[in-house]
């Protein structure tokens, strides 16, 4: 009479017995689909960490200079006095359709020295920022390509004589002396090209002289250290605009911009001495060797 009860009691616990692994295979097939859910979220993380990567490869360093100095200020009462000594008051700016990227200023001097003939002088500055670009390269890479080829460029001047190049010390981060002498109708004039280097910017002094009517020619060495002296001066203006420290948070990183085009940045200039300044300086087009700033 009990057998049966019995019965239904075993029947229940071998089927309460057999749903424990059933439990846990069920719980097993679910801590298999958490544990693909994570290799899943690591994937994720794994591309957005790659795309993080080759965004930040995109970004350049900033440029370290992000100001130019006025042109036509570079230069104290003190150099001019000694390089233009009859034209301190001659300058003229030259035009440019981004005063922040490029600039040009120039002076003329003639002292006339009447049957004893004339003293000419003819002084440019060009100043050419560069701003970093992700595509092609920082500021300072830029400039310093630029360098490069504006100082072929001013060693290769058409009609020149008695070429020399050396390059410098003590001023910017590079720099260049290019000499020569250039023959015109109305005297043989001396050319002293300083170009120069300091950080993303370029800075070209252009100074000529010659002796007019009779007059003797200047001496190449002291118009050298002249050059030299306001190539050092125009450097020290450009840091002084963008402090002393050295321009707009140098060593920031910033986003795809537009750098001046070195093909667009230097210009026919050569003899322009021999105009005795006729329109000198109006433009960047106008100076005094190849050396000196094209503008776009």
């Amino acid at each position: 009479m009990h057998r049966p009860a019995q019965r239904q009691r075993l029947t229940r616990i071998l089927v309460g017995a057999a749903a424990v692994p059933m439990m846990l295979v069920a719980s097993g097939c679910s801590s298999d689909s958490g544990d693909g859910s994570g290799d899943d979220a690591k994937k994720d993380s794994g591309a957005s960490a790659s795309s993080s990567a080759t965004e930040a490869g995109s970004v350049v360093k900033e440029a370290a200079y992000a100001k130019l100095p006025e042109p036509c200020k570079v230069f104290s009462s003190k150099t001019l006095k000694e390089m233009v000594p009859k034209g301190t008051k001659s300058n003229k700016e030259g035009k440019s359709g981004d005063a922040a990227t490029r600039g040009n200023c120039s002076w003329n001097s003639l002292d006339n020295n009447g049957v004893d003939g004339s003293q000419f002088r003819w002084l440019n500055v060009s100043l050419l920022r560069f701003e970093s670009d992700a595509a092609r390269g920082t500021g300072e890479k830029l400039a310093s390509e630029y360098f490069t080829k504006h100082a072929e460029d001013a060693r290769s001047v058409e009609g020149a004589k008695d070429t020399k190049s050396q390059p410098l010390t003590g001023m910017g981060n590079e720099a260049t002396l290019v000499t020569y002498d250039l023959k015109k109708k109305e005297g043989t004039f001396k050319q002293q090209t300083v170009v120069t280097r300091v950080e993303n910017v370029v800075v070209t002094v252009d100074y000529n002289g010659a002796g007019l009517a009779g007059d003797k020619a200047p001496k190449a060495a002291d118009l050298t250290k002249a050059a030299e002296k306001a190539a050092k001066e125009a450097v020290e203006a450009v840091r002084t605009a963008n402090g002393a420290g050295g321009g707009s948070a140098a060593g920031g990183s910033t986003a795809p911009s537009k750098s001046p085009s070195p093909s667009k940045s230097a210009s026919k200039s050569a003899g322009q001495g021999s105009d005795l300044g006729k329109d000198s300086g109006t433009s960047t087009s106008k100076s005094p060797s190849k050396s000196a700033t094209k503008k776009d």
